[in-house]
């Protein structure tokens, strides 16, 4: 399978409200959420407005696992003039993470989807569509970053992978975060990163003052906390030094230098992975302010894990105890509609589409993180939650038990949000909400649930339309693990949705 990396590069626009969506009625993308898919043979174009972002994003196809390939960086420049909060780099080289399938991957998710087990695992993860060194067969195929002694890179890190976390690691360097997100961060140092499928990360790399003699591996591997099988395996790039201009008798030609390889935290290294993500704080200052809603309207308390559901009679199936995989959301497994949601929404014709009765928080509480209820049985539904322009909501996601504690990469469109808290076990909302963080919490659109553990999250809903939230994980997004936000239209002219553009494919 062919595999080419896209990258667009743009301008930021004015600033103000954060988000791609606002007066782009269809930009979305999500197929059955905001639009219908673009048909084989067809084109659509999508037009939208970037407003008071600048930073790097991900762009890819959101059907089914046809991100596999379909994916890119969106690269958002500072408004002309305006220079980032750090010294300008040398040069900037965004690197996508991704992942190597010899199979189809339509075939290995319908395959999973008819049998309720596991599906197969992709045969390598890739930089930049390439393989790398370590696998066999594909030392040819390998991104190299080729950097000059004594300057500073600003790499623009992005997670496309389907279903894995990946860690991170240059080979005897250490490196500056600034930026998650499209959002800048307090920079901090460190060796080794976490990134989530969805999350893009920017960092400073300043290489070494003189040419070392060396070439150095950039690797990546999986995080995973997971009871089911995943693609166990590392892929890798190399950052070769350009050699002196005047080379000496003793300069070595690279290929004979030695290479030197990172040493990556171990698979399942919860706490490396946990003490990475609680250093992230946005800047706060009067030019990059946090706008962190200090004031909630409405709360929520999500649960996020897997779950089952029957075997259709006559069957037999390969998930828990003879049933098929699930995933759901406060044990609603969602079911997409096959009219979208937008469009239902837009036009008053939600019947039969959707209903707005989601729950606010799990209709059956229960000890979440400790042992497992006997019934794992979700159900299943398109439901959503509706709420009145402009109303602050607080989100906690707390992680499940059931079938296996699992970290999960939650994603929202349609907003930024602020990460003001996090922990392990069961979520306290008596004593947890004294630890929140409101002043400086970092603002991103995707974000882990830690396994075993909690996240707790602030937006204002101030953009009107249906927006998609789904686990980053493309598997468990397959199995069920996503919900919808209907946003309605504010009083104003231009709190109100646009109509669809003429040619926005319905269904």
């Amino acid at each position: 399978m062919s595999h080419t990396v896209f990258y667009l590069k743009l301008f930021g626009d004015r600033m103000g409200r954060t988000g791609m969506e606002f007066d782009s009625f269809g930009a979305d993308g999500p197929a059955y959420v905001i639009q219908c898919p673009i048909q084989t043979g067809q084109t659509y174009v999508y037009n939208f407005t970037i407003v008071g972002q600048r930073g790097t994003l991900l762009w890819h196809g959101h059907i089914s696992w046809l991100r596999s390939t379909i994916y890119g960086a969106i690269v958002i420049l500072p408004k002309r003039n305006i220079s980032y909060p750090f010294a300008q780099p040398y040069k900037e080289v965004p690197i996508i993470f991704g992942e190597w399938w010899n199979a189809d991957t339509e075939a290995v998710i319908s395959q999973a989807l008819q049998t309720g087990g596991g599906p197969n695992v992709s045969d390598a993860y890739t930089i930049n569509g390439l393989p790398g060194p370590l696998y066999n067969c594909s030392a040819k195929d390998t991104f190299k970053l080729k950097v000059k002694p004594g300057k500073t890179y600003l790499l623009r890190l992005i997670n496309a992978a389907l279903n894995d976390e990946l860690f991170f690691s240059i080979a005897n360097h250490t490196f500056t975060v600034v930026e998650a997100d499209a959002v800048y961060v307090k920079p901090f140092h460190t060796d080794t990163l976490l990134i989530t499928p969805g999350q893009t990360t920017n960092i400073l790399l300043k290489t070494k003052p003189h040419f070392p003699n060396a070439t150095f591996l950039m690797a990546a591997r999986p995080y995973f906390t997971g009871l089911g099988t995943f693609d166990n395996s590392s892929t890798a790039g190399i950052l070769e030094y350009e050699p002196p201009s005047v080379p000496s008798s003793s300069t070595i030609p690279i290929k004979n230098l030695p290479l030197f390889k990172p040493t990556l935290p171990p698979l399942n290294d919860t706490s490396l992975a946990t003490n990475f993500t609680k250093r992230f704080r946005s800047l706060a200052n009067i030019q990059f302010p946090a706008n962190v809603p200090q004031t909630v309207d409405k709360r929520f308390f999500f649960t996020v894990g897997l779950g089952s559901n029957p075997c259709p009679q006559n069957q037999t199936c390969q998930g828990p105890n003879g049933t098929k995989f699930a995933a759901s959301v406060n044990n609603i497994s969602f079911i997409l509609p096959t009219t979208a949601l937008l469009q239902a929404h837009f036009f008053g014709q939600s019947n039969g589409v959707y209903t707005t009765d989601f729950p606010n928080n799990p209709l059956v509480p229960f000890n979440y993180t400790g042992t497992p209820p006997n019934n794992t049985l979700v159900s299943n539904g398109t439901k959503v939650v509706q709420l009145s322009f402009n109303t602050s909501v607080e989100l906690v996601m707390q992680d499940t038990s059931i079938l296996g504690a699992e970290s999960h990469p939650l994603h929202l469109h349609g907003f930024n949000f602020f990460v003001v808290g996090q922990g392990f076990g069961n979520f306290d909302s008596k004593k947890d909400p004294a630890k929140f963080n409101l002043v400086d919490p970092v603002e991103r659109n995707t974000v882990g649930v830690p396994s075993g553990g909690w996240v707790a999250i602030r937006f204002l809903a101030d953009n009107p339309g249906v927006w998609f939230m789904h686990c980053h994980l493309e598997v468990h997004t397959s199995w069920g693990l996503k919900m919808a936000w209907v946003v309605r239209d504010g009083k104003l002219p231009n709190q109100k949705l646009p109509p669809p553009p003429s040619d926005l494919p319905k269904c």
